[in-house]
């Protein structure tokens, strides 16, 4: 199973994410989301954050999740690969995301994500999968 793929559409970048379980589909819709950013192999694992979310339901958990992840990557230049989700439940996410801060003589940013949408998205319960649209 590929932890990711993009799927089209007109001026934004959609995103589909799998996993062996819904936890594991929003830690793959980060990485996604981050390899969308900027190529993430030279992207040590030295600095670490919690990230902990409440929300009215799974879908804006997802929203807000990955809204956050960027709020870090804009404010604190925090670019992350891995990320460890320990409690998903409807209305709450508990997470440890690991990366480095951006060094633009050892990483290369791709493009700008600006933030994630409503557009398109979905939580796919049964088949532990997420989709939605992010907005470049």
């Amino acid at each position: 199973m590929k932890r990711y793929r993009f799927i089209e559409h007109t001026a934004d970048i959609g995103l589909v994410a799998e996993g062996n379980n819904l936890a594991e589909a929003f830690a793959n819709a980060a990485y996604g989301m981050f390899s969308i950013i900027a190529d993430l192999k030279p992207v040590r694992e030295v600095k670490s954050r919690l990230i902990e979310l409440e929300g009215k339901d799974m879908e804006a958990l997802l929203f807000d999740w990955l809204n956050t992840l960027l709020y870090l990557f804009d404010t604190d230049a925090l670019l992350l690969k891995r990320f460890v989700i320990s409690e998903l439940s409807e209305n709450r996410l508990k997470a440890t995301c690991h990366g480095e801060r951006y060094d633009p003589s050892r990483h290369r940013l791709k493009m700008g994500v600006k933030s994630a949408t409503y557009h398109m998205l979905e939580v796919d319960r049964e088949m532990n999968r997420v989709q939605l649209i992010l907005d470049i």
